[in-house]
């Protein structure tokens, strides 16, 4: 499928002596029979693509077993992308309490959200993640990657709409740009202690 981004072209994500971008990949809806597995493997399928990310997904159905994991995994991480389905409007009460467990773990992190659901494609649920997220002083990325409709892909697993390739290509290559300087500035800046959160 072709890009709208010439990777060519493109800035290097990581310069060849820095490590990759580790980037934490969440799986945010968690009823059986959900959508959210097979557009996250297609979301890991397009990053594979790219060099400089090293990826970890977690499937907030599993945090029960290890509740310390997603902690670790955010505050580890150099960006955190967040697979989200719209529920009445919003997006989904896991998802809110995982937020809500951390705290500084967001601090200067860069966040992207790949959204599902009905003829918004999840976007309400976006637009809602970024009140919270700007609340806990992460930077929520303008791109975005959206599937409408319930049967986001066709009987060989491809998108049905043809714009998403090129959209992950945007979404990836800002989200790049975020997490590299972010990792930077946090290094050499430690975000400020606020001790009222």
């Amino acid at each position: 499928m072709p890009s709208s981004v010439d990777r060519s072209t493109a800035p290097t994500l990581v310069d060849a002596r820095e490590a990759p971008l580790d980037l934490a990949v969440v799986l945010a809806s968690t009823p059986r029979g959900r959508t959210g597995p097979r557009i996250a493997d297609w979301f890991l399928g397009q990053l594979g693509a790219w060099d400089g990310f090293a990826a970890e997904l977690m499937d907030l159905a599993d945090i029960g077993a290890d509740p310390d994991r997603f902690r670790k995994l955010v505050d580890g991480a150099d960006a955190v992308v967040l697979v989200v389905p719209e529920y009445n409007h919003s997006f989904p009460g896991p998802l809110k309490t995982a937020i809500d467990a951390l705290r500084r773990e967001w601090f200067a992190k860069p966040v992207g959200v790949v959204s599902y659901g009905g003829v918004s494609g999840g976007l309400r649920a976006t637009e809602q993640l970024r009140l919270v997220l700007a609340e806990l002083h992460a930077v929520v990325v303008r791109e975005t990657v959206s599937f409408h409709g319930a049967d986001a892909f066709d009987a060989q697993g491809r998108p049905r709409e043809p714009g998403v390739a090129p959209a992950a290509d945007r979404f990836l290559t800002v989200l790049a740009w975020w997490a590299r300087n972010l990792r930077q500035v946090r290094r050499h800046d430690p975000y400020p202690p606020l001790g009222w959160i």
